[in-house]
C-alpha cells in the first residue's frame, strides 16, 4: 500500500486491516505535539500499540525516531499487519509488554535490521491506556517507565482526564460510566492523581496540551539525578 494514504481519513477503514476510528481521528493532533516534544530524541517505546495505526503514521512522519511498538501478545498480529502494509525502516516489530507480568522491554527489538538496537529508550508514548487498565496497573506502568527512562527522558501520555476530580465534559462523564459498567477497575483518571503518581517515580509534568474531543496530552520528564 502507498504510505501517502495514511493521511486520508476514511481510507484505511475500507481495507481489511484492524481499524480504530479513534486512532484515525486523533493521530494528527497527537503528531503535532510529538513533532515539538521529541526534537532531539531518538528511541521511542510505544506502550499499548493496539491496532498499530499510530505506529505507522508516527514512524512515517517522525523519521528521526526509531519507533518500537509493544503490547500484549494477543494484539501483535494486528500491529504486524499494519507494519506489513505500511513498512518503514524506523518501525520495529512489537515486543511483549504485559503489565500483569514482569515483561518490560528495555531495548529495541533485536529482530529489526536497524543497527541502533542496543540503545535504551529515551522516550515512551502511550495513548488511551490509563482509563482502560486498573489503577494498580497504572501504578506499575509508571514504575516501569520511571525505571526505564534515563535522565531527561520523556513519558508522553494521551487520553481523557478529570480536572480536580471533575469531568471536563458530559461526554466524558458518560464514557466513564460505560467504562466502569464494563470493568469497575477502569475509568477516567484524575489528572492530579496521575501527576502525583508520576512524581513518586521521578517523572515531573513539564507540559500539558488540551486536545480535541475532550482529551489531554501530558508530557512528563525524568527528573535528573542529584
Amino acid at each position: 500500500m502507498n504510505n501517502k494514504k495514511l493521511g486520508n481519513t476514511g481510507i484505511n477503514n475500507q481495507s481489511k486491516l484492524p481499524f480504530s476510528q479513534a486512532c484515525e481521528n486523533n493521530k494528527r493532533p497527537i503528531l503535532s505535539v510529538l513533532q515539538k516534544e521529541l526534537v532531539g530524541y531518538s528511541q521511542v517505546l510505544e506502550v499499548g500499540s493496539g491496532t498499530g495505526q499510530h505506529s505507522v503514521y508516527f514512524a512515517l512522519n517522525l523519521t528521526h525516531l526509531n519507533w518500537q511498538t509493544s503490547d500484549v501478545v494477543a494484539n501483535h498480529a494486528a500491529i504486524k499487519a499494519w507494519h506489513e502494509a505500511y513498512p518503514a525502516s524506523n518501525l520495529y516489530k512489537p515486543l511483549a509488554f504485559d503489565l500483569t507480568t514482569d515483561s518490560r522491554p528495555r531495548r529495541l527489538n533485536n529482530e529489526s535490521s536497524i543497527s541502533a538496537n542496543d540503545k535504551p529508550y529515551d522516550a515512551v508514548f502511550t495513548a488511551n491506556t490509563l482509563h482502560i487498565i486498573s489503577w494498580s496497573l497504572v501504578e506499575r506502568l509508571f514504575e516501569s517507565v520511571g525505571e526505564m527512562l534515563p535522565d531527561s527522558g520523556k513519558f508522553i501520555v494521551y487520553g481523557p482526564f478529570n480536572d480536580n476530580g471533575l469531568y471536563t465534559s458530559n461526554s466524558n462523564r458518560q464514557f466513564d460510566k460505560a467504562l466502569r459498567q464494563r470493568d469497575a477497575n477502569s475509568g477516567i483518571r484524575d489528572k492530579e492523581d496521575v501527576v502525583a503518581l508520576a512524581e513518586k517515580n521521578w517523572l515531573t509534568l513539564v507540559k500539558f496540551y488540551p486536545m480535541p474531543a475532550n482529551n489531554q496530552l501530558l508530557v512528563f520528564k525524568k527528573i535528573e539525578s542529584v
